[in-house]
């Protein structure tokens, strides 16, 4: 590693991670391979051989002493001393500055450096072992997974002063399980699988997915995907689950400031938002049970349709068909064909509202292959054009994602052609690096002129876009409808992976 340089190192639990830390800070000692520090091969046999060399390390094994302070902790074992005993009093106070600049870093008040460390919590105690390791002058510094026991504005503060540390000259290895933090402050990443290096490469040069894929040793879809679809949310849901705790926090603090009846008042609005949060959760459920069973009843009923009334229409047509080759006069016959035809027209109508009511498409060759037909047919029906686009990876999806998000092009296309008056549609369904689904369907209509109000919308029975946003809340995902410039509407859907988390692994 040159001067300033920051490597990144990744890998599953049990990868070597930890072992590597220990090796290169002296905790344990290598029985094969070679260290070399400034170009001199050495042999690491303990801690303070390796701080002696401008080693320093801040590890998942690090000890505190519970009855000492902080200061006392960050300077344990180094503590500053001058020529003289009578000079040790003016030395501490100097102790006790450094360790307040620089635990004025994580934003902690002054008085923390007399803290006892058994009065601390677990991210107090990690930000005192943090202290430790930046409180002297080191070449390369070691930070074993540093970031996990941090609240999300603490980790941007370390991320930030490892930025500051690497201006100086000083290099820095980090592990980390949240690959953004590894992508936003490392120049290189040493990806570990089963206790041996798979890869080193330059941060720039490289994408979450292909890291990835060299954590978890594969590149199967189903395997990789998960993984993905954690990183790219867990960034967001610390930083939500921080907010929810900080607002807990100012809640408590207010409560303690305000009398009895306040507190009353809020715990009282505090069961009610439960309730309501309950209420609407049930409701939720009950609109999925109800969806579900809707599906059930309706394919059931396009299998009755199919397997029995049309099939008996068939037979009478058949019926008809040999009465009117035996039929003796013409006007006979006419009226046996235009009945025969009648029958046909019935049955090509029942036809079109059993794939209404369950697309037969869906259930044997999944999404991609419904929406085709379903963009085809309807295409041929209103005359509109429809440039279709699916990503070649969109694979299959649980039955209810497919026929919700089937139901929901389908609604969409119906509201084109029932209010649009557009010529053209651009539908597209692709795969998010997240794994997630997005759906984009753009008309060149008229568009609209003001936002669309839902709830304006179900008052005026226009249930269109109203029943899509239902079906997309039920799925977790998001919706967008806006108008272009140039005039259309625009109609964005993301509905996120189903698969599980990267806890997982």
């Amino acid at each position: 590693m040159s001067p300033g340089e920051v490597l990144g190192v990744v890998g599953q639990r049990g990868a070597g991670k930890t072992s590597l830390f220990e090796l290169l800070s002296g905790s344990s000692t290598p029985t094969a391979g070679e260290i070399e520090v400034c170009g001199k091969r050495v042999t690491l046999h303990s801690a303070a051989q390796a701080q002696r060399l401008g080693i320093e390390a801040a590890q998942q094994s690090s000890q505190l002493a519970d009855n000492l302070s902080v200061f006392q902790n960050v300077f344990l074992g180094r503590e500053l001393s001058g020529p003289w005993q009578s000079r040790l009093m003016p030395r501490e106070g100097e102790m006790i500055k450094a360790a307040r600049d620089l635990l004025d870093v994580f934003n902690m008040p002054s008085n923390f450096v007399f803290e006892k460390i058994s009065n601390l919590s677990n991210e107090q105690r990690q930000i005192v072992i943090l202290a430790r390791a930046m409180i002297r002058p080191s070449k390369l510094l070691l930070l074993d997974d540093p970031l996990a026991a941090l609240s999300f504005e603490r980790q941007k503060h370390l991320l930030e002063y490892i930025k500051h540390l690497s201006a100086q000259n000083i290099s820095v290895i980090i592990s980390s399980d949240d690959l953004k933090h590894i992508f936003t402050v490392t120049d290189h990443i040493l990806v570990l699988y089963q206790g041996s290096q798979v890869a080193f490469s330059n941060t720039t040069e490289s994408t979450p997915r292909e890291i990835v894929e060299l954590i978890v040793g594969s590149k199967r879809q189903e395997q990789v995907t998960p993984v993905i679809w954690a990183i790219e949310n867990y960034h967001a849901a610390q930083k939500q689950a921080e907010e929810l705790r900080n607002a807990q926090r100012s809640l408590r603090q207010s409560l303690q400031a305000q009398d009895s009846l306040n507190r009353q008042l809020i715990e009282k609005l505090r069961d009610q938002v439960e309730a309501l949060d309950r209420l609407n959760q049930a409701l939720q459920e009950a609109n999925r049970r109800s969806m579900t069973e809707r599906e059930a009843e309706r394919k059931a009923l396009a299998r009755e349709l199919h397997d029995q009334v049309i099939q008996d229409l068939l037979s009478y047509n058949y019926l008809l068909e040999e009465a009117e080759n035996v039929a003796g006069e013409e006007e006979q016959r006419i009226e046996l064909a235009r009945i025969r035809d009648g029958i046909r027209q019935v049955v090509s109508s029942l036809r079109q509202i059993c794939s209404d009511l369950r697309p037969p498409t869906i259930d044997n060759h999944g999404l991609s292959a419904a929406i085709r037909s379903l963009a085809h047919q309807w295409s041929d029906q209103n005359n509109i054009d429809i440039q279709l686009k699916i990503d070649p990876e969109l694979g299959r999806l649980p039955e209810t994602i497919e026929l919700s998000v089937f139901r929901i092009i389908q609604e969409g296309l119906s509201n084109v052609r029932k209010h649009a008056k557009a010529t053209q549609v651009k539908l597209t369904l692709l795969r998010t690096p997240t794994a997630s689904l997005l759906v984009k369907m753009m008309d060149n209509g008229k568009g609209i002129i003001k936002p669309i109000n839902l709830a304006n919308l179900s008052d005026e029975k226009h249930f269109g876009l109203v029943g899509v946003s239902e079906r997309v809340t039920l799925l977790g995902g998001t919706m967008k409808v806006s108008s272009p410039r140039d005039g259309g509407l625009e109609l964005v859907i993301e509905i996120p992976s189903p698969y599980p988390s990267i806890e997982s692994l």
